[in-house]
């Protein structure tokens, strides 16, 4: 919208006033310059004025698109701003990852609002591409295009007094910016104390009951719904009473699900709940804006003109959103630009054999003739420890397709090294092998297969490419190419869904996988900050002794 003057008229959804009215919104420059609110019965177009969505914890580079095309996919849908962690491209490319971030979301009108990552690596056991310590993280800090201190996902390292990690919190604090946390399971002192620390926010409680008591310690709790961990259903009932400390976030969202929505679902969603829409919109619009001092406007006079038109307080389907006054999506439709971008990467592996990927019996702990296996949870980042008597052939370990364990490698993609290996369960694949180069936190190669074979041909497929995911079936290959740090495509957003949606489908229909979210949950099957057991490519990991298996 080109004009420097303009009036949108609806029925104004009045968050501070918790009313519903007729109104016409002046705009001017960008800026809101009046609100008026017009007598009760005045005719105006059938739809609702709010502000825009934010969401409050996400990693733009799981939508596997740079920040600029995760705008013009998420704007559609009534976003205006976001939380953003670059914690995964840190663990690539280090402080040139996060420039990269930064220089690609300021070439877009869309508030991406980025933290200084406080994990990288996240932990001593696996091999990431950098590290930052503390003084690199408070050098960030003091840049005001970073906004907070990243989740602070070493809660041993907080609980136990680590210095490096208390000193990257006090230069958040120094600098007057959030801590934000990530503490899955932590309940009663131990939480107490984490919080204590000055971290204010958690996104990983899976149980209203772990919710409830760090909401009663002052924490503020963000409900999750991405595309493999979901927790709204378990947390949404607390938004009745404990919406002003609350918000929506989707943390790990692939491209396909962004392009049919975002934020405004789980509004819907909790609507349909029965709770009330000021509550909803509070914790959804208000709250991120509040608690992170963002420049994004509120609807009211003097705001910058941030806001979104719905059809209505049930479906959320947006009409047009609107960022600093610019109409940026109208009827369903980004008016976002691409914007080209140069990737930058870090890939230094060399192709595998079949017999590179054997696991003679020999090499796995044994316990009474059985060996540890990862029970992964649809839905979940957490994962069970079972053990599984082991499939045999010709002295070593093999994928057991009947029992639905299947072998799993982890490759260092940043130097040589010997290749991590164990087995894993729920996956359902019937045939076929699956690899990837998103693997959370340091996205190394992860891979699950049924036979060796079809193994080194989905993670040569990825090697080749220098980053992506890719699926096979005997000679039927898909791969996606990852080229920005083996993470996000260069490619239009809705070009990458695409393709998405067809490799997921491939898993799913052909491979014969029974998770929602394949690639999703794959990428989180190397993520040792989350119980109870993982593998990273040191070899399997015990999350509740937080120490590689002896």
């Amino acid at each position: 919208m080109e004009q420097n003057q303009y009036t949108i008229s609806g029925q104004l959804v009045d968050v501070w006033k918790q009313q519903i009215y007729p109104a016409t919104i002046h705009i001017n420059a960008g800026w809101i310059a009046a609100i008026e609110a017009l007598p009760k019965h005045t005719s105006v177009p059938d739809q609702y004025i709010f502000p825009g969505f934010i969401d409050s914890h996400v990693h733009v580079e799981s939508s596997m698109l740079v920040p600029s095309e995760f705008a013009r996919l998420a704007v559609v849908h009534g976003t205006v701003g976001t939380i953003s962690d670059p914690h995964e491209i840190a663990n690539v490319c280090g402080i040139e990852g996060v420039e990269f971030m930064l220089a690609n979301s300021q070439q877009t009108n869309f508030s991406f609002n980025f933290g200084a990552p406080s994990c990288v690596p996240a932990t001593t056991f696996e091999t990431a591409g950098a590290a930052l310590n503390s003084t690199d993280v408070a050098a960030l800090l003091q840049r005001e295009d970073i906004k907070y201190l990243s989740e602070m996902m070493n809660f041993p390292g907080v609980l136990h007094g680590d210095a490096e990690v208390l000193k990257k919190i006090v230069a958040a604090k120094a600098a007057g910016k959030p801590v934000d946390g990530h503490a899955p399971g932590l309940m009663g002192t131990q939480a107490q104390q984490y919080i204590a620390a000055g971290i204010s926010t958690d996104h990983e409680c899976f149980t209203v009951e772990e919710a409830l008591n760090k909401l009663n310690y002052g924490m503020k709790i963000l409900i999750r719904e991405g595309s493999a961990a979901k927790n709204f259903e378990a947390l949404i009932n607390l938004m009745h009473t404990h919406y002003d400390n609350m918000m929506f976030c989707s943390d790990d969202k692939h491209p396909d699900s962004l392009a049919i929505g975002h934020i405004n679902q789980l509004c819907a969603r909790a609507v349909a709940k029965g709770i009330d829409v000021f509550k909803v919109l509070k914790a959804t619009c208000v709250n991120p804006v509040q608690h992170y001092r963002l420049n994004i406007g509120l609807l009211r006079v003097g705001d910058p003109a941030d806001c979104i038109v719905v059809n209505n307080l049930t479906d959320f389907k947006v009409l047009q959103t609107y960022i600093k006054g610019q109409l940026v999506a109208d009827q369903g439709r980004t008016l976002l630009s691409s914007v080209p971008a140069t990737p930058i990467n870090q890939f230094n592996c060399i192709p595998v054999t079949e017999n590179d990927l054997a696991i003679p019996i020999t090499e796995c702990p044994l316990q009474q003739d059985t060996i540890p296996v990862i029970q992964a949870l649809d839905g979940q980042l957490i994962t069970e420890k079972i053990w599984v008597y082991p499939k045999i052939s010709h002295g070593c370990m093999v994928s057991d397709i009947e029992k639905d364990v299947l072998k799993i490698v982890v490759i260092n993609r940043y130097q040589p090294a010997p290749i991590a290996k164990a087995f894993i369960q729920n996956f359902g694949l019937q045939k076929g092998a699956i690899a990837s180069t998103v693997a959370h936190d340091s996205h190394n190669i992860v891979a699950v297969g049924t036979n060796d074979a079809d193994l080194a041909k989905a993670i040569n497929a990825v090697i080749q490419e220098r980053g992506g995911i890719s699926a096979v079936n005997g000679n039927n290959t898909k791969v996606l190419p990852l080229p920005v740090a083996g993470l996000m495509s260069t490619d239009d957003g809705y070009t990458v869904a695409t393709a998405y949606t067809a490799i997921d489908a491939m898993v799913k229909n052909e491979l014969g996988s029974t998770l929602a979210a394949p690639f999703m949950t794959l990428s989180f099957m190397a993520l040792l900050v989350i119980p109870h057991i993982k593998l990273s490519d040191k070899g399997l990991f015990d999350g509740d002794c937080f120490q590689l298996w002896r």
